[in-house]
């Protein structure tokens, strides 16, 4: 049987278009009779498109008696060709082999996703002790080694802060669009990455027990649990043959006319029935891709018609994923607004922070103009910067350098701290010349088409669901602002994963819509998963099922609402097609149809459910 499924495989989709050809030029050849062979040209069609067909329905059968729509198209080849009838015969597999190939070019590429988290898995580590410090394999690690992380490098396992202070870019596991400032005594995970100042950890959790093994592990396995949707035909194809059987044999013995059964089993070959899901999917799939989006899995719209829950992530979906400042305080009467930004940009002009380098490009973009440099510049990784700006001592950074530096916090500054605080946003503050002048906060911006998105897909029959690695304000914060009644925030990978199941067990489909690597095992899990392929990673894009080419998220309610379209459409097809086939049975039975008029009369069929497919093309 392995030698039968790799014959079965040679040439791929390739091979098939050109065996369509050859067949299609051959039947025109049989019905206008022109033809130099001393044979029947519906025998190519015969040869090239059926008997795959006739091996395919042998394997199933045999391997594990799996009764698919090829079973009956293969009893209706042979008992034609025993008759004669050769060009209903070749007719039947011509149309069977297009309905293959159609399905075959909705069949999603191989993804490389799991590969590409591999390559993220560190390679070394530097540990040291007594003897000095020395580069090893990160595999040989062990628990309670000292190590030691530089700028720039990534954590090689999880494990605890001993010495130093930094800023850890943790997107990879939280999808946070912040740094986290880390000090002696927190938690880092491999994976993630060091972006200032060198710190020594102790290992804590080394090998497949790391957070990016068990990353790699989530993603590997999410998908066994997404039910895979079988094909109509199939689906009821067993019921198909008994019918078929059962009308050809009583027939047969009533009229004892053998050609009058024969042409049951030819009228009643699902072909319509087989194109008509993967004609509407392809048809659908042209549309979404007019509309921005690149299907990676032939079933994805059939299995987001299903969907009664849509989890967004927030950072880079329904925000933009870079930090923007949304107010600048001053707290001294003297010192306006304008002053005090001017400052805060002349002393980030030299940081490589990326809080910093938005507060310059923020400057830049409201005044129009560089800030004045600073004199005198000094970075303290986790807690920010000192520097001279026209002659003025500058301290921006946390509450933490504010106290090394002897600057207390008004009650004033505090309270309009608390309120930005709230709302999820992160505060810089200023001080110059040893006294607190004002303070500076930083977002996330959303994006200004998020609103009415949210709105389109709980019109289109969906309820919006918000999962964030961000902490609780900014979730509720953003929720909020898009009257998304439940969040779930600080979540890990395993997290969103947890919610996503908890909600399928509940009888709830969920589709996915995120970008970051953090996404990919909910990505996989749910029931659809959809990346922004435009800011997002390779590796989010290669764990979901379609992907947002230009990031432009007001399109997702047309794709939901396409692929319930998408659907009735389907069905209607289907509907349209068994009764046909049963009006045909009725027919044939009375003599009225032959095998080849019976042909031409089902594949008619097949044309009109195509023809209703392509509909879907410029459907809006």
């Amino acid at each position: 049987m392995k030698q039968l499924e790799v014959l079965l495989e040679w040439g791929g989709t390739k091979r098939d278009i050109a065996f369509l050809v050859i067949s299609g030029v051959a039947l025109a050849a049989s019905i206008f009779d022109l033809t130099p062979f001393p044979f029947d040209p519906a025998w190519i069609s015969i040869v090239l498109c059926g008997i795959p067909i006739i091996l395919e329905a042998l394997i199933g059968l045999v391997t594990a008696f799996d009764i698919k729509a090829d079973v009956l198209v293969s009893m209706a080849l042979v008992a034609s060709v025993l008759i004669g009838e050769d060009f209903a015969a070749g007719e039947v597999a011509f149309i069977m082999q297009l309905g293959a190939l159609l399905e075959d070019l909705t069949v999603a590429k191989a993804r490389a996703g799991i590969e590409k988290l591999v390559r993220l898995t560190p390679r070394t580590a530097r540990v040291f002790s007594d003897a000095g410090e020395s580069i090893v394999p990160a595999e040989e690690v062990r628990v309670g080694d000292l190590l030691r992380v530089l700028p720039g490098e990534t954590v090689p396992v999880d494990g605890v802060i001993t010495a130093g202070e930094t800023s850890i870019n943790q997107a990879v596991m939280t999808g946070e669009s912040l740094p986290v400032d880390k000090t002696v005594g927190d938690e880092v995970s491999s994976g993630t990455v060091n972006q200032f100042g060198s710190f020594d950890m102790r290992a804590a959790r080394v090998g497949e027990d790391s957070s990016i093994q068990r990353m790699i592990r989530l993603v590997q396995s999410a998908d066994a649990g997404k039910a895979k949707i079988v094909g109509m035909a199939d689906r009821w194809a067993t019921w198909v043959v008994v019918i078929a059987l059962s009308a050809a044999a009583l027939t047969w013995l009533v009229t004892g006319q053998i050609v009058r059964a024969v042409t049951i089993l030819v009228v009643f070959c699902p072909c319509a029935l087989v194109l008509a899901t993967p004609t509407a999917i392809m048809a659908a799939i042209g549309n979404a891709t007019k509309h921005g989006f690149l299907v990676r899995e032939g079933d994805a719209l059939e299995r987001l018609a299903s969907v009664s829950k849509v989890a967004f992530d927030k950072t880079g979906t329904l925000t933009f994923g870079t930090p923007r400042v949304v107010s600048v305080q001053s707290i001294l009467s003297e010192l306006p607004e304008e002053a005090l930004y001017a400052c805060a940009a002349g002393a980030e002009l030299r940081s490589e922070h990326p809080l910093g380098k938005a507060v310059v490009d923020c400057y830049r973009s409201a005044s129009g103009q560089m800030p004045q440099a600073p004199e005198q510049f000094q970075m303290l990784p986790g807690r920010g910067v000192l520097a001279s700006v026209e002659s003025r001592k500058v301290a921006a950074g946390n509450e933490k350098l504010l106290a090394e530096q002897g600057i207390s916090l008004p009650d004033i500054a505090v309270q309009k701290a608390e309120a930005y605080l709230d709302q999820g946003c992160t505060v810089i503050y200023l001080a110059l010349d040893g006294r607190l002048a004002g303070f500076l906060a930083l977002s996330d911006t959303l994006r200004p088409e998020a609103a009415g998105m949210i709105r389109e897909i709980r019109q289109a029959g969906a309820e919006p669901v918000l999962l964030t690695g961000d902490h609780a304000n900014a979730a509720r914060h953003i929720a909020g602002q898009l009257s998304i009644g439940e969040y779930h925030a600080d979540c890990l990978p395993e997290d969103k994963l947890q919610s996503i199941d908890t909600y399928q067990r509940q009888g709830q489909q969920v589709c996915m819509i995120g970008d970051g690597v953090n996404d990919a095992p909910a990505l996989k899990r749910a029931f659809v998963g959809i990346a922004m392929g435009g800011i997002g990673s390779d590796i989010a894009v290669d764990a979901a099922d379609i992907a947002l080419v230009n990031d432009d998220i007001r399109e997702l309610p047309h794709l939901l609402r396409l692929s319930k379209r998408m659907m009735r459409t389907i069905k209607c097809n289907l509907t349209f097609s068994m009764t046909l086939n049963f009006i045909a049975i009725v027919l044939a039975m009375t003599g009225i149809l032959n095998p080849v008029v019976g042909a031409l009369v089902h594949n008619a069929g097949s044309v009109l459910v195509i023809i209703n497919s392509a509909l879907l093309l410029k459907w809006k």
